[in-house]
């Protein structure tokens, strides 16, 4: 059996990898994968942060302070005094 980089030059083409993909295609690939990353990883750690302000996932001593009906229900109070 040939190699592929041979077949691939049997056939009128360039040498590939055995992605397939020429060396300017893959760097091009890595780019376009790489940037798309970063972006994830960055909308990823701002939601975390995010979360963390709202409701941090590691109490302190006494516990979360409020649960999200207690807050609910202020903001409850507080609309029917505006409407009343």
């Amino acid at each position: 059996m040939a190699e592929p980089a041979v077949l691939s030059q049997e056939r009128g083409r360039r040498d590939v990898s055995l992605s397939g993909l020429t060396e300017a295609e893959a760097k091009e690939f890595h780019t376009i994968f790489m940037t798309s990353f970063i972006g994830f990883v960055a909308v990823a750690l701002v939601a975390h942060i995010l979360v963390w302000m709202w409701r941090p996932w590691l109490p302190g001593p006494r516990g979360y302070g409020t649960s999200m009906i207690d807050g609910a229900g202020s903001a409850f109070a507080a609309l029917q005094q505006l409407f009343t």
